[in-house]
């Protein structure tokens, strides 16, 4: 029977994490894109800030999610290292609605009510338009499921009656500094192992409710808990960029700077928020009798989410006037890596184990297109300046000119090199949030990034294979370029650039504002000079004006630069989801 009522509350604590899983990223689904407006928007000054992380993170039940749409602003230049600090407030309390639905799902019986939403929830799920609603109730009944079925479970356990558990408990000392540190130590690693405050949340609820558990070691273990789910998205970061780890190491500051303070005031301050709610502090078994005593430990519920939004709302009130001093120092605490990023093959926005939400990996994945995208249009600038190098008489050492020409031309191989592993990195990556359940709107745009990368890589290709031609003319015994076909290839180039520099204000700005007529008309002016220069160039070799070589040589950067074109139109219509092109 023992092993039975351990399965039994097992389950129902995978219910619990499942449904505020489920709910959360249904909750996102329907409100993600407006979210992540009003998230840009609504940052204006720290107070205005942290009300829209309170308001974001209540909205979508995930403090996780509005810290990566933070990072992710904040990584786009949207926003400032400040600006997310105070939006990461916020969220701290907006989270503490969590612990409100929990201390009303195990206070009261609410598992019959769930039956006819898990009804009405797999009607909606079944009609398109609706669907994510009827996630949402699926997600929100199997929340209030597992918290009903901790409560019976906790009952049937008579964890308040077990003498064994209450003198384990009672072993320690209430009024003992290291009995509040050893419980808060302990709530802070039992949320890094199961990697779900509100599991660790909801046991508390259970002893505490009980009797078992009394007032002062279920605070600290509320505490530790804020720091424990700390820790979990700082080991995340360490594989990101700086800046998130900054906003990770900011998040952990907060809770932790609120938990010191909070122990030199701690019973003083339990004491308080036991008043507001009505617990007796002082109400033992022995003294008001077993019922009495019961019906008192029933309050405890609240108690707890009462002190964790009084301590998050005190918290924030007291570090939002530092929010400068903050920023400085978590800019002194991580510092920026002095490497030369261009140079550096490592994909800046996605990062493994950072991202939680299939719809907000989504946004990360377009921020590293986006980078992918500037990379390429670099290395074109590279490909342009090798031709100058090659065309070069300047008073420079033919042995010097060489040595420069080599160090350019392995830049653009390492550059093509690292277009081929971009490609690879976030197709992978893009893969794995495609296993997950998603929005339609979410699946085209996955899709569309698909055919963007594979362009982008297209485009590295295309600068490669110009910058060989151009190093097959350096180093062989063919002559040199004459100064039309110099000025040509100069101005195919500069055509080519454009409609790079054209793509870019795309990927980097709002498709809504962005006229695909351009880029079709830089496109076609490109395919009408190549034509011209085509049909130039047989008169040229007739006429004996350069060799068939040259010409050939010539005609192949040329038609590169056709070919990069088309690649650039390619991902416009990705991006914009459309064909403008026959």
């Amino acid at each position: 029977m023992s092993f039975w009522i351990i399965f039994k509350l097992l389950g129902s604590l995978a219910l619990l994490m499942f449904g505020m899983k489920s709910m959360s990223e249904s909750l996102q689904k329907m409100a993600g894109p407006q979210l992540r407006h009003v998230l840009g928007a609504m940052t204006t000054n720290r107070v205005t800030g942290m009300l829209t992380g309170t308001l974001v993170t209540a909205s979508v039940q995930s403090s996780t999610a509005t810290t990566v749409m933070t990072v992710s602003f904040v990584n786009a230049g949207l926003l400032t290292l400040a600006q997310a600090i105070s939006v990461i407030m916020g969220a701290n309390i907006g989270t503490t609605l969590t612990a409100w639905i929990m201390s009303a799902g195990m206070s009261f019986d609410i598992t019959s009510a769930v039956y006819p939403a898990f009804f009405m929830g797999i009607i909606l799920i079944y009609q398109k338009k609706y669907r994510y609603i009827g996630d949402f109730l699926f997600g929100l009944s199997f929340l209030l499921l597992g918290l009903g079925t901790l409560r019976s479970t906790g009952t049937e356990m008579h964890l308040g009656e077990n003498q064994a558990l209450l003198d384990f408990f009672a072993s320690f000392d209430p009024n003992s500094f290291l009995t509040t540190l050893i419980f808060l130590i302990l709530g802070g690693v039992l949320t890094f192992c199961v990697q779900s405050s509100a599991a660790v949340m909801a046991i508390t609820m259970i002893l505490c409710s009980s009797g078992a558990l009394p007032i002062y070691q279920g605070i600290a273990l509320v505490m530790g808990e804020n720091i424990g789910t700390t820790i979990t998205s700082n080991l995340a970061a360490l594989s990101a960029n700086t800046q998130a780890r900054r906003a990770a190491f900011a998040h952990m500051f907060f809770n932790v700077f609120g938990v010191i303070w909070i122990l030199f005031v701690f019973h003083a301050f339990v004491d308080m928020v036991c008043g507001w709610v009505g617990y007796d502090v002082n109400m033992t078994k022995e003294t008001a009798g077993t019922s009495a005593f019961l019906a008192n430990a029933a309050k405890l519920n609240f108690v707890l989410a009462a002190f964790h939004t009084s301590f998050n709302v005190i918290n924030t009130f007291i570090l939002i006037w530092f929010i400068p001093q903050i920023e400085k120092f978590v800019c002194w605490v991580i510092k920026s890596k002095s490497i030369d990023e261009e140079e550096d093959f490592r994909l800046h926005f996605i990062t493994a184990g950072f991202m939680k939400t299939p719809e907000l990996s989504v946004l990360e994945a377009q921020k590293e297109i986006q980078a992918f995208s500037d990379r390429m249009q670099r290395m074109f600038s590279m490909v342009r300046e090798l031709l100058i190098l090659s065309a070069s008489s300047t008073g420079k050492k033919k042995s010097d000119q060489e040595t420069e020409f080599n160090r350019l031309f392995t830049r653009i191989e390492k550059y093509e090199s690292i277009s081929d592993n971009m490609e690879l990195e976030i197709a992978n990556y893009l893969d794995q949030v495609s296993d997950a359940h998603l929005s339609d709107d979410t699946k085209a745009k996955i899709r569309a990034m698909l055919r963007e990368i594979s362009e982008l890589e297209s485009i590295g290709d295309s600068c490669y294979n110009m910058a060989r031609t151009i190093s097959r003319k350096y180093q062989g015994k063919e002559d040199h370029f004459t100064e039309s076909q110099y000025e040509h290839l100069h101005q195919m180039m500069e055509l080519t650039n454009n409609t790079l520099t054209l793509m870019n204000q795309l990927m980097s700005g709002r498709k809504e504002s962005f006229d695909m007529n351009r880029t079709f008309n830089t496109e076609h002016e490109i395919n009408n000079y190549r034509n011209q220069l085509k049909q130039q160039n047989i008169i040229d070799v007739n006429n004996h004006e350069y060799t068939y070589a040259v010409g050939t040589i010539y005609m192949d950067i040329v038609n590169e630069c056709e070919k990069l074109g088309d690649y650039v139109v390619n991902v416009v219509e990705a991006r914009m989801g459309t064909r403008f092109r026959e």
